[in-house]
């Protein structure tokens, strides 16, 4: 009897050596993969802002490049000489354009970042500064076209609506970012009700116990943000879901008071089935 008893115990040894990782492990692996998905979309979103940032650097390093030519230009004579300075001047132009564009994406690109830095923040703003300053050197440099009578084919019109082009695109710029910012509170939205069955009966939530089958009054409803809004209190002693969201991505327990609260662990996930919420209480 005491072998076997040796024996039992031996096998129970192994079984438990067998079982795997343990919950604890799981989540703190779990974890690990969620803190590398966000790292690696910082790196993405930082990326993405620096090849804009370069594509910058790029055309200021060009713009000056140009203005150098036209100042050689400047010293020689004849037709070639105009001719090289209209092109150069006109190749300044389209270039400090394009940089404009892109420190209004720069802009934007920071704007829609959970990147929050202050260095990239002051970057875009030296940047901002530069391309003011860029444009007094332009316009000296016409003023100095202007005295030699050398007219620059089609950049008076150009230089004429280039604010005037700047303006219309930050607007769109703006209209575009605030487009996408409501197109993400959209997204980002839903809406729950919590009630007994005589008031979700009376306003078309629960009819025939079925939920939300029928035209139900929907300004019953409370609105929220499901990034922020992830508790919410039930006040009452007994809940029931009646809507179907994965019990993965909530927890539904007592306070000290022995009233329900519903804790939305992963809201993603929650959220997924249905962006609507309907607990039945008592």
């Amino acid at each position: 009897m005491k072998k076997l008893f040796i024996f039992a115990v031996g096998l129970l040894a192994l079984a438990s050596c067998n079982q795997g990782p343990s919950k604890a492990e799981l989540a703190a692996a779990q974890s690990v993969d969620s803190l590398k998905q966000i790292v690696a979309q910082k790196d993405n979103e930082i990326n993405d802002m620096m090849g804009t940032f370069n594509e910058i650097e790029e055309g200021f390093r060009q713009i000056s490049e140009a203005e150098n030519r036209v100042a050689v230009a400047q010293k020689g004579e004849g037709a070639s000489s105009k001719q090289r300075m209209r092109e150069n001047m006109q190749f300044i132009q389209t270039t400090m354009k394009q940089n404009k564009e892109l420190i209004n994406k720069l802009k934007q690109q920071l704007r829609e970042s959970s990147v929050k830095s202050d260095a990239l923040r002051k970057l875009v703003e030296s940047m901002t500064q530069q391309m003011e300053e860029k444009e007094q050197q332009l316009q000296q440099l016409r003023a100095q076209l202007d005295e030699k009578d050398i007219q620059i084919m089609d950049l008076d019109e150009k230089v004429a609506n280039l604010n005037t082009n700047v303006q219309e695109l930050t607007t769109e710029t703006n209209q575009r970012a605030e487009t996408i910012a409501a197109q993400d509170k959209q997204l980002h939205t839903a809406w729950f009700v919590f009630g007994t069955k005589k008031e979700l009966k009376e306003q078309q939530i629960l009819v025939d116990g079925k939920v939300l089958q029928s035209s139900f009054n929907k300004e019953y409803f409370t609105k929220i943000d499901i990034r922020v809004d992830k508790e919410i209190k039930l006040y009452s002693r007994s809940a029931e879901m009646l809507t179907t969201h994965p019990a993965s991505s909530y927890t539904l327990q007592r306070d000290a008071n022995k009233q329900y609260v519903l804790r939305i662990t992963d809201p993603q996930t929650f959220w997924s089935t249905s962006k609507y919420l309907v607990i039945l209480v008592k």
